[in-house]
């Protein structure tokens, strides 16, 4: 919550605070998202060597694939874990943002990572196709159907804070698409204990994977356009444009940027021509409490130029 306009300290009591029920949907993961972190890796870690063992035992490439897919999203956990826990560090030294944006950075790495679990399920199953083997139907449902139900468990833990962080995000749309995995490798092992077709197994792999790309595609996408210092979905550039030039007395916006910090934080900057600043400080907070209350951008940075004598070097448009 942090503003940038340290030159009012009058009016800082009030200072965003008011605002933090308001709109939920933007928020930093709830706090106690750690203890979903923390049971969720729990959990997974001792489900993914019981599910590769069982694996091995009941002859089930299925069941090992399924155990890496697990595997990788325990990683991932760990890794959106670990970028909360981040985004929390205080800002110090060269460091004036603290580690926020390793939250992005952590959220790219996911999608990647999700992506490489996909290939490899892909290969897997396109070699089974190949040369099916026999499998130990039994073994393979119990141990599946073990996979549901922990996958879903976790999946549900997050489902509070999948809305405003990209993270929990990540880690829901993982335990996801484990839990269908699991679910699928239930249905295919009954359906081959029924008929006795082994291709069932790989066939349902690779629509699986499908699922998965489709899933992670929007979340490789939202990733990378924060890493490009992009504007958040949910915010309109334009918007904010026009808003800012609605502003009482201000005749024209330029140098506007607006940024992600962090998975859950906005930042912006932005150039005001305002010939007559009487009021300035008290336009100053007005302006950044609505841009927190409006856009739920909390970081906000203005500089205000009468436009007088000085044209400003930042004002044409295709200068950043």
């Amino acid at each position: 919550m942090a503003h940038a306009h340290h030159h009012h300290d009058g009016h800082h009591h009030g200072h965003g605070h008011g605002h933090s029920h308001g709109h939920g949907h933007h928020h930093p993961a709830p706090a106690d998202m750690g203890r979903a972190f923390a049971i969720g890796v729990a959990l997974n870690s001792v489900f993914v060597l019981a599910e590769a063992g069982a694996g091995i035992w009941a002859g089930s490439m299925a069941l090992l694939a399924d155990a890496g897919h697990n595997l990788s999203d325990v990683l991932s956990l760990i890794l959106a874990w670990g970028a909360a826990v981040l985004a929390r560090r205080a800002p110090g030294g060269r460091r004036t943002y603290g580690l926020r944006k390793a939250t992005i950075l952590a959220s790219l790495a996911n999608a990647v990572l999700l992506l490489v679990a996909v290939g490899a399920i892909v290969s897997e199953s396109i070699h089974r196709l190949m040369a099916p083997a026999s499998v130990e139907t039994t073994v393979v449902i119990a141990v599946a159907a073990l996979g549901v139900v922990i996958n879903t468990a976790t999946a549900l833990l997050f489902l509070r804070g999948s809305h405003s962080d990209l993270n929990v995000r990540g880690a829901f749309l993982h335990m996801a698409a484990d839990a269908a995995v699991s679910l699928a490798v239930v249905v295919g092992a009954a359906a081959i204990m029924f008929t006795g077709f082994l291709w069932i197994d790989p066939a349902l792999s690779l629509l699986i994977a499908v699922v998965i790309v489709i899933g992670t595609w929007g979340l490789l996408r939202d990733s990378v356009d924060l890493a490009l210092d992009a504007a958040p979905r949910g915010i309109d550039v334009e918007t904010v444009r026009a808003w800012l030039a609605d502003l009482p007395g201000v005749e024209e916006v330029h140098d506007l940027h607006i940024w992600a910090m962090s998975t859950t934080e906005t930042a912006l900057t932005v150039h005001l021509v305002r010939p007559a600043g009487g009021d300035a400080d008290r336009f100053l907070h007005d302006a950044c409490e609505g841009l927190h209350a409006r856009f739920n951008i909390g970081h906000a940075t203005l500089q205000v130029e009468t436009g007088a004598a000085h044209a400003c070097r930042l004002a044409p448009a295709e200068v950043v």
